[in-house]
């Protein structure tokens, strides 16, 4: 029997999630195992993935690739993981109970200060602009939205008019833009800690009949490079959800074939724009993925 590896994602709303399930799948083909998916019905519920983990537990794989629907209320669960001896591999947001073997991911702080600086040398460090932040439940957000304030710190003639929260979600986000709609008129720019809201920011935006202010976003989603490559967005951040289950999946079969596994694999990740957009313009199932080698840095044959 091939190796079967449980992929628990948080969501099927969010095309980030969807690309962390292409990824496992692809990888798992290549190496010769088999994935089984565990995603709630409701997105990010903490109740919905606890019971997922009890029935992933019953149907006994072989290994686990992870991220948790809230940083800390899926604790109990995931300690079950190791009392049944079934090892973790971990993405996009770290763990805070049991034992993992290893977490890939990108860091999100130095991710969105790169991305804020980006956009403030684009308004050339003058203006005011809105920051979209993601779910409160989400590491993620938090980290990117510290690092949005750095950012901040090295450009005092950028002034954040309003902090809103879209939790992460293109409906979530067009209806709080509108909401807020007398508060940011004459903004200069959309700080988005996804592409999703920023996506959200844009439709409004289409409706209007208005292509400004500038917005950036985070995952670099195909629709988000569509609208880049189309004018109508600034740019994204590469945080790839696909390339870190692509490489947890290899992190595991390696694991049970014996081998050692480091505790950590960050990703680096890029700026994307009108400048190199063009490479990023495919499908998730067409993208391509980090190596090994690449990824942990590695020689060949180590």
């Amino acid at each position: 029997m091939p190796p079967r590896i449980a992929v628990f994602t948080k969501n099927r709303s969010n095309p980030g999630y969807e690309a962390a399930r292409i990824g496992a799948d692809r990888a798992a083909k290549r190496l010769g195992a088999t994935t089984v998916h565990y995603v709630p019905e409701q997105p990010d519920n903490v109740q919905e993935q606890i019971a997922l983990i009890a029935r992933g537990i019953g149907e006994k794989p072989d290994a686990v690739l992870f991220v948790p629907v809230h940083e800390t209320a899926v604790n109990g669960a995931i300690v079950k993981f190791d009392a049944a001896g079934i090892p973790l591999f971990n993405f996009v947001t770290r763990t805070t109970a049991g034992k993992r073997v290893c977490f890939v991911g990108s860091d999100d702080r130095p991710l969105a200060m790169k991305l804020a600086r980006y956009l403030f040398e684009k308004l050339a460090g003058k203006g005011e602009i809105v920051v979209f932040e993601g779910t409160p439940a989400s590491a993620t957000s938090g980290e990117r939205h510290n690092g949005f304030l750095e950012a901040l710190k090295e450009f005092p003639d950028i002034k954040v008019r309003a902090s809103l929260r879209g939790d992460y979600l293109r409906d979530v986000a067009r209806r709080v833009f509108v909401e807020h709609a007398a508060e940011l008129e004459g903004i200069d720019a959309v700080l988005s800690a996804n592409d999703y809201m920023a996506l959200g920011v844009l439709d409004e935006l289409a409706a209007r009949g208005s292509s400004l202010p500038l917005v950036a976003g985070v995952n670099a989603i195909p629709e988000a490079i569509a609208a880049i490559e189309a004018g109508r967005m600034l740019a994204t951040a590469n945080f790839d959800p696909m390339a870190m289950t692509s490489i947890a999946v290899e992190a595991a079969m390696r694991y049970l074939k014996g081998e050692k596994i480091p505790p950590e694999i960050i990703l680096p990740v890029q700026i994307v724009d009108a400048s190199n957009c063009a490479q990023w313009n495919k499908p998730f199932e067409a993208r391509p993925v980090p190596t090994w080698n690449d990824a942990t840095g590695q020689s060949p044959g180590a």
